[in-house]
């Protein structure tokens, strides 16, 4: 008996069956298909308790399609407001036959008013529910999709995840916000220069023609700090490793090592290093391409000859080696991989690091250049060989990351005293500044902010009174007479700090000075110095009290200091080195070593006495023309005595040349002048 005969027997006509809100919750598509179904079952037998299945499935389907809150909160919206039978016919436009209203009116009968029969047949249960398997499959697939494709735009997320499954955990795993990261976190995507000029410029005008050619290059190990160039020789493992000591208190301890064959190199890279002739170093690279201290003393005679391009090139192959060289538990952004600077294993990675991160910064990307400093600083942070936090207040102000250099100033300065740095009493105060000029800033915060810069910048200029005369003068501003005539920053002041605290203010105001040429902040710092005037004059006892301190602190600077000094190139800085470090020998691959030095291999000596035995004048040919070779036969010295006194007089005579030649470097000689130039003194050449 068809549905419609069954209808009219019961006695019900059109419009009069309740309606099924379950019914109308479904969708448009699973309504249409939950038709064709009935459609097809209307002339077979009934289904046994089809009331209470259909109901729990639709239940079931409407919690399948909430993906999140938001879309449950839409679904309890649309629930208040339900569909009538206009509306819901207008929905089903395809639907809108008088055949097709019999069939939903027929269905409806049936859900609410059939009877369970004893008889069923197994074929229409069977592909009724293989259908609704393949339906929730379909969804569940797709909603997996979308749960991978929003994971994999978290590309940090990614990579904590990753990085906790390999054993490293971060200091603060509480949440992926930048406020609970360690202060020394570093983002993997910001060591890479490209994706701050993208910021800049785009990145068509970054990339250029490179994703045509990268389809066609050969697949390389994934690595962060630098890429693999097509111009680089082919890589092979130079015989570098990195083993994990020893794990303590959440932290890690690294060490690279060298095998036995990269030892041998080493000591012909010493040996071409004494030579002074740097075409011995480009035949080591020849043989050896990837060999670390090769690159990076290559890489310093390229910046001197003003090959930027080359020396930046030889610093990147020089880091791309070490990465290749990485522990699988070793960590660059975590901050809890330390690794010491004793070793001179481990001395190269640190200054390749430094080397490279002064190229992004003169390339224009300070925002990565900071990456790489927190880096340095984050492998051994209590000892800080390369003194980074001389530098990371200038990168994080011209980075625009105030907030980051306040608050590693709040974190670090109970135990650290950064506020007895004039670097940092002075940034610190310019960050405060510079965020109370925000256009975002509330006016109540904007006004506290701006008080607090005040107050840090007036506490700075009375703690370290010298900074104010050279930093007026590398900006090209004339002070005031009242402030140029005062005792308190007069000459006085210059002359007589210590000489410690003399280098620092000198590195800072030469590094730094650019900073202060805005107007906004020459108008504020000039406020600053009246009112600082006004407390001196008036006897704040403040004043004296710095005073003090800085005749008790700064009396000898640290190691750690000058070899930073050194390896910035600052003129105003390297002029307050003292005497004992400008006339000892310095290497451009390991300046001023620690004196503690842990050494895991030491040198063969030399059979030959050759560089002991040689003449003074002999000697002085050699370090003037590196190519020079005695002609004569060498007189054999055999007495111990005499052997230690040439080597020390070889060592005098090479200082000796090194000024000479500093000399003869900076002599210019006056080109004649030629035929054409009709002014020339005809007496002149006579």
């Amino acid at each position: 008996m068809s549905s419609r005969a069954l209808r009219r027997l019961k006695g019900k006509q059109r419009g009069q069956e309740a309606l099924d809100l379950g019914y109308l919750q479904l969708d448009v598509g699973e309504e249409a298909t939950e038709l064709g179904e009935e459609d097809e079952k209307d002339e077979g037998p009934l289904e046994p308790a089809k009331k209470s299945s259909s109901r729990k499935a639709k239940k079931n389907k409407t919690q399948k399609n909430l993906s999140n809150i938001y879309e449950l909160i839409c679904d309890a919206e649309t629930e208040t407001e339900k569909p009538t039978d206009e509306e819901l016919g207008v929905s089903l436009g395809h639907l809108d036959s008088e055949e097709s209203k019999e069939k939903r009116d027929s269905q409806e009968t049936e859900k609410g008013e059939r009877q369970p029969e004893p008889e069923t047949e197994p074929c229409n249960v069977g592909s009724k529910a293989s259908r609704k398997k393949k339906r929730k499959k379909k969804k569940t697939t797709a909603g997996d999709t979308q749960q991978v494709e929003a994971a994999g735009d978290d590309i940090d997320a990614l990579l904590e995840t990753i990085e906790k499954t390999n054993g490293i955990s971060y200091q603060n795993e509480s949440c992926g916000s930048s406020d609970n990261r360690s202060v020394l976190y570093v983002e993997h995507k910001n060591l890479n220069p490209e994706t701050e000029l993208k910021r800049y410029f785009g990145a068509r005008a970054v990339l250029g023609d490179q994703r045509p050619r990268q389809r066609q290059r050969q697949f390389h190990r994934s690595t962060w700090m630098t890429v693999l160039k097509d111009t680089w020789p082919r890589f092979s493992r130079p015989g570098i490793s990195m083993s994990l000591l020893e794990s303590r208190e959440g932290l890690q301890y690294f060490t690279f090592e060298h095998n036995r064959d990269y030892q041998q190199v080493q000591f012909k890279f010493l040996d071409a290093v004494e030579s002074m002739d740097p075409n011995n170093i480009v035949a080591l690279l020849q043989m050896n391409p990837y060999h670390i201290d090769s690159l990076l003393q290559l890489s310093d005679v390229c910046r001197i000859q003003e090959d930027q391009e080359m020396a930046r090139d030889l610093v990147e192959r020089a880091l791309y080696s070490f990465e290749c060289a990485f522990h699988p538990v070793f960590s660059l952004t975590s901050g809890t991989s330390r690794l010491g600077y004793l070793r001179p294993e481990n001395r190269a990675f640190y200054l390749a690091l430094f080397k490279h991160m002064m190229f992004l910064e003169k390339r224009g990307c300070p925002r990565t250049a900071l990456e790489y400093c927190k880096l340095i600083l984050s492998l051994d942070p209590e000892n800080d060989p390369l003194c980074m936090l001389l530098l990371v207040d200038y990168l994080a102000l011209r980075s625009r990351e105030y907030s980051a250099l306040i608050r590693l100033y709040e974190e670090w300065e109970v135990h650290r005293n950064l506020s007895q740095l004039p670097n940092f009493a002075f940034s610190v105060a310019l960050a405060y500044y510079h965020l109370s000029q925000q256009d975002d800033m509330v006016q109540s915060e904007s006004a506290r902010m701006k008080q607090k810069s005040d107050q840090l910048l007036q506490t700075a200029l009375i703690m370290f009174p010298s900074v104010l005369m050279p930093l007026l003068d590398l900006c090209t501003v004339q002070p005031d007479a009242t402030v140029s005539s005062h005792v308190f920053f007069g000459p006085k002041s210059q002359m007589g700090q210590p000489p410690a605290l003399n280098e620092l203010v000198s590195l800072y105001v030469g590094r730094s000075y650019a900073l202060w040429k805005e107007g906004g902040v020459m108008v504020w710092l000039e406020g600053n110095v009246g009112e600082v005037l006004r407390r001196v004059d008036s006897k704040d006892p403040f004043v004296e009290d710095c005073e003090n301190k800085r005749k008790l602190r700064y009396q000898s600077a640290p190691r750690n200091i000058h070899r930073h000094v050194i390896l910035s190139e600052i003129k105003e800085a390297t002029a307050t080195l003292p005497l004992e470090v400008t006339t000892q020998p310095l290497m451009g691959f390991d300046p001023l070593p620690p004196l503690d030095s842990v050494v895991s291999y030491t040198r063969p000596e030399r059979q030959n006495g050759a560089a002991s035995s040689e003449s003074t004048l002999s000697l002085f040919f050699r370090s003037l023309l590196p190519n020079f070779n005695l002609q004569g036969g060498v007189r054999p010295e055999d007495d111990r005595e005499v052997a230690r006194a040439g080597r020390e007089l070889n060592q005098e005579v090479n200082r000796l040349m090194v000024a000479m030649r500093d000399m003869l470097a900076n002599i210019q000689f006056q080109e004649p002048p030629r035929e054409d130039n009709p002014e020339r003194d005809e007496e002149e050449w006579d």
